[in-house]
């Protein structure tokens, strides 16, 4: 860690705010930096294509919605995602979920939240964790990243209106064709939400079967519309 001089710190980053600029090293490249991750560094982390369905962020040939929302409609009515699952993203999700590396909570929730400026949410909602996986892990990662975007947008953040009531296996544990049925019924809601317009959040989709069933579950207690953010989109590929 180096800190440079106020008026060295001016001038290199344009800082018009007198004090001092404390540098830390990069989580990928260990290179200085004033944030988490370095210039160079946020550059090359993976980029979803810039086409892709409005429901459920998989890339599309022209932007419009694909087939299989055609199809069979999910619960949820859009999907937004800051980055594809890939490398690096996926070792600093795990990072911050299994190796406590609060600090990247903030840094992530700030990359959703500049992407729901615009969001018409009335509250936003944290995708919930069963009480025997939030005792084990000690914190709920969807909460920390939907903290910031509570803030940007001024809306309550509700991470109580909706409870995670069966303990089920860990979707990342299974076939993506078993997620559906093992998260079926696993959630509840506790709350009228008529006409409500709730803003989803998760860390990352797969299938996006544990955000559909949330969603199913809020709409039948009256909720409008429910939209979703995730930190990143997985492709099949």
């Amino acid at each position: 860690m180096r800190i440079l001089p106020d008026n060295e710190n001016r001038k290199a980053f344009g800082n018009p705010q007198p004090g001092l600029f404390v540098f830390q090293d990069c989580l990928l490249c260990e290179a200085s930096t004033p944030t988490l991750l370095c210039a160079d560094c946020i550059d090359d982390l993976p980029q979803l294509p810039k086409q892709s369905c409005p429901v459920c962020a998989l890339p599309t040939p022209t932007g419009e919605i694909c087939g299989r929302c055609l199809r069979e409609p999910p619960s949820f009515d859009s999907t937004r995602a800051a980055f594809r699952y890939d490398f690096p993203i996926d070792k600093l999700v795990q990072s911050f979920k299994y190796g406590h590396r609060l600090a990247l909570g903030p840094y992530f929730g700030a990359q959703l939240a500049a992407r729901t400026k615009d969001s018409c949410a009335d509250m936003i909602v944290p995708l919930p964790l069963h009480p025997n996986r939030l005792a084990t892990r000690g914190f709920n990662q969807a909460v920390e990243l939907a903290r910031p975007i509570a803030s940007t947008l001024a809306k309550p953040l509700a991470s109580n209106i909706c409870r995670r009531i069966r303990d089920t296996t860990a979707q990342a544990d299974l076939a993506w064709s078993a997620r559906k049925n093992n998260i079926r019924n696993a959630f509840h809601c506790n709350e009228e939400l008529s006409g409500k317009h709730i803003l989803l959040v998760d860390d990352v989709m797969t299938t996006g079967a544990s955000l559909n069933e949330c969603a199913r579950v809020l709409k039948l207690h009256g909720a409008a519309t429910v939209d979703v953010v995730v930190l990143a989109r997985a492709l099949r590929d």
